[in-house]
């Protein structure tokens, strides 16, 4: 049984977590086992995410306290939230991959950094590239009108050499 307190608390740190969160996925987990909703949840684990099944009234509670009433119209059946504050693509794309493997999953929508996402944006977000690969096309965005450069620059010396060649030819056969 669950007591006035504890649901008190529980109203607390799911508003806090709506908050102070980056990153809000609402999903409905209708069709999904324990095993899998655990094998959700240790996926999102390794990204710094939570997954949390909480009573849509508590959440609708929750998200009038926290000042983010968009995010009610989403409580409607079976429902389960993911909190990220860690990299936001990260999550999605977990989301995203595990509702290829299990039809199941459902994304409702959700919240970033204040904005309310339909499913097709977390979508989106979701295939976005790592970050890693981001910052490597930045770099070599960078590194490329320097290559064009130097091979300017060498075009231009290669050329010098050659007049010079073929005035030191011209020179010396005469």
């Amino acid at each position: 049984m669950i007591t006035k307190k504890m649901k008190e608390k529980m109203l607390e740190e799911i508003t806090a977590d709506l908050k102070q969160t980056e990153l809000v996925i609402v999903t409905d987990y209708r069709g999904l086992n324990v095993k899998a909703i655990n094998n959700l949840r240790g996926k999102l684990r390794n990204e710094q995410c939570r997954y949390r099944i909480t009573k849509n009234t508590m959440n609708r509670l929750a998200c009038r306290q926290a000042g983010v009433e968009q995010l009610e119209s989403f409580f409607e059946g079976p429902t389960a939230i993911a909190y990220s504050n860690a990299d936001p693509v990260a999550a999605a794309k977990v989301f995203m991959d595990y509702a290829r493997e299990n039809e199941a999953l459902v994304i409702k929508g959700g919240m970033l950094s204040g904005r309310i996402l339909n499913p097709a944006e977390i979508k989106a977000l979701g295939e976005i590239p790592p970050r890693e690969v981001l910052l490597a096309r930045v770099v070599g965005g960078f590194q490329s009108p320097i290559t064009g450069l130097v091979s300017v620059l060498q075009g231009t010396l290669r050329k010098l050499v050659y007049t010079v060649d073929a005035i030191r030819q011209h020179k010396e056969s005469a």
